[in-house]
């Protein structure tokens, strides 16, 4: 059997050793255009900051052998021919035509053909973005010339178009490791738009400005501008100075040469496969970041170029190809990125996207300790969880924790039941290991849960951080109350300073002071990270007061997102 795989970064090389693997006798070829092939693309950021020293790192086993042409011609027992690009492919003769380094093109013939071309940056229409100086992460050869402009001290400001993943992990990688001035501009309202909602976007945004990076969020670039060389970013609010610009404003499939050869995509772009990752010519599979697959929560197409799903899919097209039965049913588009000092990770819908997609959703957030509260080492982990009004149904989970380990587990056990529809109460009851050095014996996954049910079932009425920092922009005109239901060592800096709007009234004296609540005011109930805010608010509604606020997550949540009416 003739195998040939085009593309050799991530999901190319994982098929063609699975192929080998299953079927020893098949013969396979891989081609890819570039020089440098089967490489973790995502260790990218890394290598920019000196995290990873050398790119030859990248390309490494885990007993460290590079992964180049003579290893999988020596290793693994198959062909690799590198810059050499396919042009066309002709599926009457099951041939694929490639120009190889020297310019000459032949005919590659197949019995089963495997298409992982990966994607392409996506490219602004904007003048001034060929100048020296100006970058796309789209590959290893490009994060080498980006290290080496910085590291040869040429570089005092770097301007990142686009809050993406890529785009903030080479905000941290220049202005952490290099001290390099760094801005990021982003025409969304927010920065990772479509992955967080906006309390947890907010977090972020605070943080990169706490590590001096500059975020301009809903602006536009309209010109990168300098002579012969890059020197300046022009938006539609500001001149940003710039000897480096990293344009980061996504990623598009590759999907040009399974259009030409009449193989069906999707009208937004990507290949469309089937859950064996077969095309529409079943003699052609395809994987990785030029596919779009189903999402497990919409049931729509969906597009989610990462690296562990491209080795994920690896396995199973080399699987059948090489002549079993395996399947790869979706993705719930499950991210983690390390951010500074904190990691953001996510699985499912983020509330915007939840709405946007036609869901009756709300989300919550929910602050406590990854551990048990009184062990000596610990840290907070905020969630927010998405869930469908009525049904219950957990659409998603979102969270930020300095301990990246204890925020990837919970992330990743959510991530494992998306895919058969849970519920709350599924959540709320979930089994997980405890032991105080590891966990709370209730974990922060079934109070997550648990905050939810409660909005749900009306037990807690809550304002979002957005909308309470509102309120309190313009408490002149609103006429509220904020009852601070912690004691009076937490409270006594924002009652001292703001005494007209600002009571203490403990959580354990409430039911003895309902009379001084007062009943023409707006309340809003606050304390550390909402627990007794919340039973605040179930002690005022069982006498009667039904119209107050509570914020879930409480003073913890707000100052993550750098908002503390006591230091303003």
């Amino acid at each position: 059997m003739n195998v040939v795989v085009i593309g050799g970064v991530a999901l190319g090389p994982k098929v063609a050793c699975r192929v080998k693997r299953v079927n020893p006798k098949a013969q396979v070829t891989l081609v890819d255009a570039g020089t440098l092939i089967s490489y973790g693309g995502c260790g990218i950021p890394y290598y920019v900051s000196g995290d990873v020293a050398d790119h030859t790192q990248l390309q490494e086993t885990s007993f460290h052998m590079v992964r180049n042409v003579d290893f999988f011609r020596d290793c693994k027992d198959f062909t690799v021919r590198t810059q050499t690009r396919a042009l066309a492919i002709d599926r009457k003769a099951k041939t694929v035509r490639i120009q190889g380094p020297d310019g000459q093109e032949e005919d590659l013939p197949y019995d089963k053909l495997v298409l992982a071309t990966g994607s392409s940056p996506r490219l602004l229409p904007i003048p001034g973005r060929e100048l020296p100086g100006v970058f796309s992460v789209s590959n290893l050869e490009a994060a080498i010339h980006i290290k080496q402009a910085v590291s040869s001290g040429q570089v005092q400001t770097a301007v990142i178009v686009g809050a993406g993943f890529i785009g903030l992990e080479m905000a941290e990688a220049l202005a952490d490791m290099w001290g390099i001035e760094t801005a990021v501009v982003e025409v969304m309202d927010q920065v990772l738009p479509g992955f967080l909602s906006p309390t947890l976007a907010g977090i972020a945004e605070h943080h990169l400005k706490e590590k001096g990076v500059a975020v301009y969020t809903s602006e536009k670039v309209l010109a990168i501008e300098g002579n012969g060389r890059v020197s300046r970013v022009r938006t539609d609010k500001r001149e940003l100075s710039a000897d480096l610009v990293i344009l980061a404003v996504g990623v598009t499939p590759n999907d040009e040469l399974a259009r030409q050869a009449g193989i069906t995509c999707h009208e937004r772009g990507g290949i469309i496969v089937s859950k064996t990752m077969q095309t529409s010519d079943p003699s052609i599979y395809a994987g990785g970041d030029c596919v779009v697959v189903e999402n497990l929560i919409t049931g729509k197409p969906g597009y989610y170029p990462l690296g562990s799903l491209a080795n994920r899919q690896g396995r199973v097209i080399g699987t059948n190809v090489a002549g079993g039965r395996a399947t790869f049913d979706g993705a719930v588009g499950t991210f983690i990125l390390k951010l500074f000092d904190f990691a953001f990770a996510g699985t499912g819908l983020s509330l915007p996207v939840a709405l946007r997609e036609g869901f009756d959703a709300i989300s919550t957030q929910v602050v406590q300790f990854d551990h048990a509260h009184f062990f000596p080492k610990k840290d907070l982990v905020t969630l927010e969880i998405v869930a469908e009004r009525g049904s219950g149904r957990i659409l998603g989970l979102q969270g930020v924790c300095a301990n990246g380990d204890s925020l990837k587990a919970r992330i990743d056990a959510v991530a494992a039941m998306l895919k058969f529809r849970p519920t709350l109460a599924d959540l709320s009851n979930a089994e997980v290991a405890y032991s105080p050095p590891y966990a709370a014996a209730m974990d922060v996954l079934n109070a997550a849960a648990n905050a939810a049910d409660n909005i749900l079932a009306g037990r807690c009425e809550p304002i979002s951080p957005e909308e309470f920092m509102k309120l309190w922009n313009n408490r002149a005109t609103e006429d509220i109350l904020c009852i601070d239901c912690r004691e009076w060592g937490n409270a006594a800096p924002y009652v001292e300073r703001y005494p007209e709007f600002w009571k203490n009234i403990p959580q354990g004296q409430l039911r003895h002071r309902l009379h001084e609540v007062p009943q023409d005011k707006k309340i809003l109930l606050i304390c550390n990270t909402g627990g007794r805010s919340y039973e605040a608010q179930c002690i005022l509604k069982a006498a009667g007061r039904n119209d107050t606020l509570d914020v879930p997550g409480g003073m913890g949540l707000l100052r993550q997102c750098g908002f503390d009416p006591a230091q303003e």
